[in-house]
């Protein structure tokens, strides 16, 4: 059995070597694509009928049962789209993503300025127990959603965010979506996640909200809790709770900043390089 493995090894070519780690790179994008979604059982249900043809029809010649199980493997093929539309949508919308960084490329200052504009209005409506749907736009648009709400187009202002959010203004319903340095549109419907797992009655509906909109596409959401006050941040359809301002700080500041910055970044901590404001 080993000398068998081993003549084979022997035997491989740069080329099948290729073809295998492709095929296995396929597969692994596919469970980190189903994972910790619905799709998860109905792809354990596919590799058990896959299974079940192949012990029938090879090991135990039942003709009968085989075929019935071959019947039904195109009807399966067919309805595969259908059944793991959440997830094929997904996963050509990463696969067309031109980049992953924020579409608003202005000065440091000016980002650090939105980002505390962002932070100022959620410490505000935490402690006033203001309810808040802050989403921000990356490289996937989100016109669609925009069209929904009230258009503003008025420059980011933690004050402004804060009035969006008030109770008695007809905005502060839905989300407020911002576009670089503008606040694009308030009260507007966001898509609520498809995701099973997501538990009612641990999520409202804002934070619902948050995980559909990011999750069919690269936007990142900030929610106000309206009973407890809490401030959560969404991405790629997980949520991250209870943050302090100075965590809601730092993580708009790693989203904000160009994947060439990050990649930079993530070298010097693996390299123990301080930066200069790290040193001082």
């Amino acid at each position: 059995m080993l000398s068998d493995l081993t003549r084979l090894i022997e035997q491989l070519t740069w080329v099948e070597a290729l073809d295998i780690l492709v095929v296995a790179l396929m597969f692994y994008a596919l469970l980190v694509i189903v994972r910790g979604t619905q799709a998860v059982n109905l792809l354990r249900g596919v590799i058990v009928l896959v299974i079940l043809v192949v012990v029938f029809s090879g090991l135990f010649q039942l003709r009968a049962v085989s075929w019935l199980l071959r019947a039904t493997l195109p009807a399966l093929l067919l309805a595969i789209p259908v059944i793991f539309q959440p997830e094929i949508r997904r996963a050509l919308t990463s696969l067309g993503r031109a980049g992953s960084w924020i579409t608003f490329r202005g000065r440091h200052e000016q980002v650090m300025a939105v980002i505390q504009c962002i932070v100022r209005a959620s410490e505000r409506l935490s402690k006033i127990r203001y309810g808040g749907l802050i989403v921000i736009e990356r490289e996937i648009g989100l016109q669609e959603y925009v069209d929904t709400g009230v258009y503003l187009n008025a420059n980011i202002s933690a004050e402004l965010l804060v009035q969006i959010f008030h109770k008695d203004t007809p905005l502060h319903d839905g989300a407020a979506v911002l576009r670089g340095e503008q606040i694009v549109a308030a009260a507007c419907v966001m898509p609520l996640s498809t995701n099973t797992k997501v538990e009612e009655r641990r999520y409202g509906l804002r934070h619902r909200a948050a995980i559909g909109i990011t999750e069919s596409s690269d936007a990142v959401a900030v929610i106000i809790s309206e009973e407890t006050g809490s401030i959560s941040v969404a991405y790629n359809g997980r949520m991250i709770r209870k943050i302090t301002h100075a965590r809601l700080s730092n993580i708009l500041a790693a989203f904000y900043q160009p994947r060439t910055a990050r990649t930079r970044s993530w070298i010097r901590n693996i390299l123990g390089i301080k930066t200069k404001e790290q040193s001082e």
